[in-house]
């Protein structure tokens, strides 16, 4: 069996009996997830792992989680987090309660970033504010409704979170462990939930979904964008990650807040 045929047999395995729609990624990020996962298992090719995934339960289990973790951090890009800080300013300023989604929000530091910044900014009210993060990854929900994280060789938490100047009121840290205070984790609500195939949500005054659609194909990067814009109230923000673009068929549907920071607003 050739290299490409076995490749689609894997991917083609891991959408109809796995749940994980292969068909909505690009090849490159797939084929990056399975060769990590092929070395993990020591396997030498797509047709051995094939044979290794479909008999193994807890191989499917990680291979899953393997494609629904991305990468995150807190106040990832500052520069969109100071616009992110505008727009919570004004939603402050002219709403009595403001509802905020995470959208593919991984293991939970984006949301907790818009909690702490809702909660350190003089010209926001912390109490209108609800924050939802939601995840395919259930794992990375646990993680997330715990609320600690760990600094690594590579990873600087202390680094990510200076952003704020004051963020040791938010964090309990116990060395290179940085826990979300409770009056941090209680502003987040968590829940699993497809942004492929899930419903749209609604009532939302800002959804942040960063850095998603550069692992997703071009054609089904506009169904997900219309559920979001529907989740979205009339004149409700967006953002997305600097590097991700508006499809041409839905840029009707959204205002250009800030071209370079990728901030927009529901028309």
């Amino acid at each position: 069996m050739s290299g490409d045929v076995a490749y689609e047999q894997v991917t083609t395995y891991v959408e109809d009996e796995i749940g994980f729609a292969t068909s909505h990624y690009n090849d490159s990020y797939l084929k990056r997830r399975l060769s990590s996962r092929m070395r993990r298992t020591d396997v030498s090719g797509y047709e051995e792992y094939f044979e290794f995934l479909k008999d193994n339960d807890e191989e499917a289990q990680a291979l899953l989680d393997s494609f629904s973790i991305n990468v995150t951090g807190f106040f990832r890009n500052p520069d969109v987090w100071e616009g992110i800080r505008g727009v919570l300013r004004d939603l402050s300023e002219h709403n009595d309660h403001v509802h905020v989604w995470s959208a593919a929000c991984a293991d939970g530091r984006e949301p907790y970033s818009l909690a702490m910044l809702a909660i350190d900014d003089p010209r926001v009210d912390e109490e209108k504010f609800r924050i939802y993060g939601t995840d395919i990854n259930e794992e990375s929900l646990q993680t997330a409704q715990y609320g600690e994280y760990s600094s690594s060789r590579t990873v600087d938490i202390e680094e990510q979170l200076s952003f704020l100047s004051n963020f040791h009121a938010y964090v309990d840290r116990d060395g290179d462990s940085f826990r979300m205070t409770e009056r941090v984790r209680r502003k987040v609500t968590f829940a699993k939930h497809d942004l492929i195939n899930g419903e749209a949500k609604s009532g939302f005054d800002l959804v942040v979904c960063r850095n998603l659609f550069i692992y997703i194909d071009n054609e089904y990067k506009q169904p997900i964008l219309r559920t979001i814009a529907q989740s979205l109230k009339p004149g409700g923000y967006l953002v997305i990650g600097k590097a991700e673009t508006i499809p041409p068929q839905l840029k009707s549907a959204f205002e250009v807040l800030d071209g370079r920071l990728r901030i927009y607003r529901r028309d």
